[in-house]
């Protein structure tokens, strides 16, 4: 490009005001900087707004010298949405287009010579909202069979037929094969149950849990129960619908929450609906067309060749849209959505959600807070949930009538990524704002921001430098152990990664055992047992450092999240509530907490870091307790390798 600088940055207010997510019905400035010799004929801000382009015609707002400040002005549509713009440069015979960078992060675009990349805004309904209790939470997610038993000498309640109970507690799972197909089975068990959940309710109000999300506990075949067989009664050998009731009291007195995980896009083959085992009384849409469920399910050659979860005859799909079980799962009086929360529950994940008809989640969503408007509804979401393309369709997850969180996948990537060093700390930074810039505020505070779950290998072991999955077959997998210096690294890289998590804007969610130190990779490796009486104390402890530390300061919740420092191995950011309130407008003391990290695993890092816009006050280390002075407004400090600080204005 001759002689020619064009700039646009959508992070900077000087370029788009306001920044991010905006509301319907808000006027929107979007600014261009140019520096040119030749004479501009034209500067075009092109949008894609309700499904249709326009053009609008951008006017010189400001000069500078050679440097020319075009600007233009819109509205965002009455209807929530997305809208897209890029900017056209007509010069005489030349023609440029400034849009977004090739990764697509939002903020520094780069000049085309051709259409580019679009910008996003996101507009969602002025009204939306999030519960402001979840946003102020610490999550639990406890794979049943796998956390606790509930009885003192291990019984096993109502094992099933067909199902194997490991001999000890502290085994390593592994899937077995049906002699008949050759298929994985997870019909393994090692006994863990509701009662076991409700005996260590102490051990999780001490950590400081506020809410439990309980993978599947409806009656199914599998240890994993995501084949649902009975959406109304809890598996026998969890316990049953009144020990439910009972878990939800119990931990409602401790101020504990339960999200439960809603598996709605398939049933199990082996389910009152389905029944193709033949194992309950009911008649179930393979027996026989005239079964009452027959309509739920998509036939091609009745009863052998049917509409499955990714292929799996065990879990046939079910038609979402399909209006008798619609009513079962959502509006009859006695739905499913309604029956267990009644039952005590404080909301749903939805599984698989992005395979669920937008109409369909949406019927939840506003049956959900018809019911309880406290309540809340999370979405499986793996990628940016701002612009989530699912079957052709981009979701309305974020906008106000859908969803009030997602599974922040995106969030831990981001982290691996800068722990393990394959992204520096300027990557990151635009990696988050990317996400900070998509989503409303209301849902980038209430993200379920996840380190681990049932379905990634444990963060411990990608972080220690065991060799990739891929590199080991299933058994040395399952036989691979941390040597003693890998369980160093992998230590001191999670508590990092735990005081990021924990600082963060976010729902912090922690799957089960990550804070005793269980590592494995992915299914069923993650899906160990807990190690009762043998729990990695020295991490242990820290998750309790840092889960103490997140409940106590409430500016580490909801105050605002400003970037400070990213570059090479560090990243640092600053909480802030002024004025007395929050992000939300709500009441708060006012606080300052900067957070710094240096993800090196050799070299020490020292930092200046200017201050005086916020505070010139002394700060208070969280992690040492001593007291930081601040000279002339400058923070002065040191990080080790693989060390990570919390400083607080005065420790209010």
């Amino acid at each position: 490009m001759k002689n020619i600088s064009i700039l646009h940055d959508s992070h900077k207010l000087r370029f788009r005001s306001p920044f991010g997510a905006v509301p319907c019905g808000e006027v929107v400035t979007l600014s261009l900087e140019l520096s040119l010799k030749e004479s501009v004929d034209r500067v075009i801000l092109r949008l894609w707004k309700d499904h249709r382009e326009e053009q609008v015609d951008m006017v010189l707002s400001e000069e500078l010298g050679e440097k020319r400040i075009y600007s233009g002005y819109i509205s965002t549509p009455p209807k929530a949405g997305l809208l897209w713009y890029f900017f056209i440069i007509i010069c005489g015979e030349e023609t440029y287009y400034y849009g977004n960078n090739y990764e697509n992060l939002g903020g520094i675009g780069r000049i085309y010579n051709h259409e580019p990349p679009s910008y996003q805004i996101t507009v969602f309904k002025k009204e939306a909202t999030t519960p402001n209790w979840f946003k102020e939470s610490i999550m639990y997610q406890i794979f049943v069979d796998r956390f606790c038993n509930g009885y003192d000498e291990g019984e096993i309640l109502n094992p099933k037929k067909h199902c194997v109970i490991y001999p000890r507690w502290d085994d390593t799972p592994v899937y077995g094969k049906c002699p008949q197909t050759g298929k994985t089975v997870c019909h393994d068990f090692f006994g863990g149950n509701l009662l076991g959940v409700m005996k260590k309710l102490p051990y999780l109000k001490e950590l400081g849990i506020n809410v439990i999300y309980l993978n599947p506990i409806f009656e199914a075949s599998t240890s994993h129960k995501y084949d649902t067989g009975d959406y109304k009664k809890i598996d026998p050998m969890f316990g049953n619908n009144e020990l439910f009731k009972e878990l939800c009291h119990r931990a409602n007195d401790m101020g504990i929450s339960i999200i439960l995980d809603g598996v709605f896009s398939h049933t199990g083959s082996d389910s009152i609906y389905f029944n193709r085992e033949g194992k309950y009384p009911s008649l179930g849409a393979y027996q026989s067309k005239e079964s009452p469920y027959y309509s739920w399910y998509r036939f091609e050659e009745y009863p052998d060749k049917y509409d499955c979860w990714w292929g799996i005859d065990t879990l046939p799909n079910v038609n979402e849209m399909e209006p008798s079980y619609q009513d079962f799962i959502i509006s009859g009086e006695n739905s499913v959505i309604k029956y267990w929360i009644r039952q005590g529950a404080k909301g749903w994940r939805l599984d698989v959600v992005d395979e669920l008809p937008q109409e369909f989640v949406k019927k939840i969503y506003r049956i959900l807070k018809e019911l309880d408007p406290d309540s809340v509804l999370i979405g499986e979401v793996w990628e940016d949930a701002s612009n989530k393309i699912a079957y052709g369709h981009i979701r309305d997850y974020l906008l106000g009538d859908e969803l009030d969180s997602v599974m922040n996948y995106p969030f831990r990537s981001i982290l691996l990524d800068f722990l393990l060093g394959k992204k520096d700390g300027q990557q990151t930074h635009l990696a988050l704002m990317r996400l900070y810039e998509n989503y409303p505020a209301q849902y980038f505070y209430s993200t379920m921001n996840i380190i681990g779950t049932h379905d990634v290998e444990r963060a411990l072991t990608l972080l220690s430098g065991a060799p990739p999955e891929h590199t080991l077959s299933k058994e040395e997998q399952s036989g691979y152990r941390l040597a003693p210096e890998q369980w160093e690294l992998g230590m001191a890289r999670m508590k990092l990664l735990s005081l990021f998590q924990m600082t963060f804007p976010g729902v912090p969610c922690i799957y089960y055992g990550d804070e005793a130190g269980m590592h494995g990779y992915r299914d069923p490796l993650n899906r160990g047992t807990y190690p009762w009486g043998n729990e990695e104390q020295e991490i242990l402890s820290w998750y309790k450092k840092m889960i103490s530390i997140r409940n106590k300061y409430a500016v580490l919740k909801t105050g605002k999240w400003l970037p400070v420092l990213a570059e090479g191995s560090v990243y640092g950011y600053i909480r802030l509530i002024e004025n007395g309130l929050d992000v939300f407008q709500q009441k708060r003391p006012n606080n300052l907490a900067i957070i710094l990290l240096n993800t090196n695993t050799e070299q020490e890092i020292s930092l200046n870091i200017d201050i005086k816009k916020y505070r010139q006050s002394n700060m208070l280390d969280l992690i040492t307790g001593q007291a930081h002075s601040i000279v002339d407004g400058i923070l002065d400090i040191t990080l080790k390798p693989l060390e990570g600080k919390i400083y607080i204005d005065g420790g209010k």
